[in-house]
This record gives C-alpha cells, structure tokens and sequence, in this order.
C-alpha cells in the first residue's frame, strides 16, 4: 500500500469552490481509497492506495470532483517519499535568524521547461527569494505570502505550470501525518 498526499488548488478561497472536508473525506473513500485523513480547509488529503498510477490517481480524483461536487480542481499527488524529498530540500532551512512562517512551497504540476524556467529567473523582487528545485518553487517572503509578488498565479503564468502553495507549517504537518 502507497502513501499519497493530494494537493487540492484554489478550493474554500474567498468562497469560491467550497468544499466541506467531511464530504472530500467521504469522496476519497468512495473512490475506495484506505486511511484517508484531511488536514485543514485547503483542500490536503492523505491517503492510501494501491491499484492506480499517480497520473490515474489525479484523473479519478478530478472526475469524482467534478461529478460530486459540480467544478473543476486542479489535482496534484505525491507520494509520502517525493513528499518527505520536497521537504528535505528546501534550500531556506540552512539560513541563519530564518523566520519559519514567511516560508512557503509552491508545488508544481510537472517540471517546468528550461525556457519558462529562464523567463522566471529575469524578475527579480526586493526582499522575495525563491528557488525552484524538481517540481517545487521554494519561497522566502519576509513581507508576508499575501504582499508577494512570487504568487502561486504569477508563478504558473511565467512556468506555464499549474501549481498549489502551502505554508512551510502545512508542509511539516503533511509530512508528519504521513
């Protein structure tokens, strides 16, 4: 059995694209997955399954989204040793007096193309750091997520990626429910 961690974007925002977590819960076990948890209203699931790609696995959940609960989600899922990697690697963690809570990991349908890669790394914000490493985009803001200039929007319209943002605190905790 495979651990897996998916990714809901842009559901419960501003009231839009509301989902209950009780409900996305008993989706996810409709669908027959095992041990399924969710960890607070932005759409993280922890699951387990064995019979699906991660590829199937994001088309059943999207279409089960879609058909339950009227709208279209964009899907990601990593299983819990990608996930365990992503955490690892975050580049922010050796710096000294690093504030834990302006840290953030949008995370990245696929790996961007080196073109879109080299159009990102033209802009250059005061204060806002990023790195991007596989299919995460590693941010430190000091301003705080909701002044960023790195948003999760304008990182997919320069990566031509979609992607999903989570707090470094989300990203412990997932990572700890695994």
């Amino acid at each position: 059995m495979t651990t897996y961690i998916a990714l809901l974007r842009g559901i419960n925002v501003s009231g839009q694209k509301m989902i209950k977590m009780v409900e996305l819960k008993a989706m996810f076990e409709s669908l027959g997955f095992e041990a399924v948890q969710t960890y607070i209203q932005s759409g993280n699931v922890i699951f387990q399954d064995q019979r699906f790609s991660e590829k199937e696995l994001i088309e059943k959940i999207q279409s089960a989204i879609l058909e339950r609960f009227g709208f279209e989600v964009d899907v990601q899922v990593f299983d819990a040793q990608v996930w365990n990697q992503i955490v690892a690697k975050n580049p922010f963690l050796a710096l000294e007096n690093l504030d834990e809570a302006k840290l953030y990991v949008s995370l990245l349908a696929t790996v961007p193309l080196s073109e879109n890669v080299e159009k990102l790394s033209s802009f250059v914000f005061q204060e806002e750091t990023y790195q991007l490493i596989g299919q995460a985009v590693y941010l430190y803001v000091p301003k705080g997520y909701g002044n960023a200039k790195l948003s999760n929007n304008f990182l997919e319209n320069k990566l031509k990626v979609s992607a999903t943002t989570r707090n470094w605190k989300t990203m412990l905790t997932l990572s700890d429910m695994l």
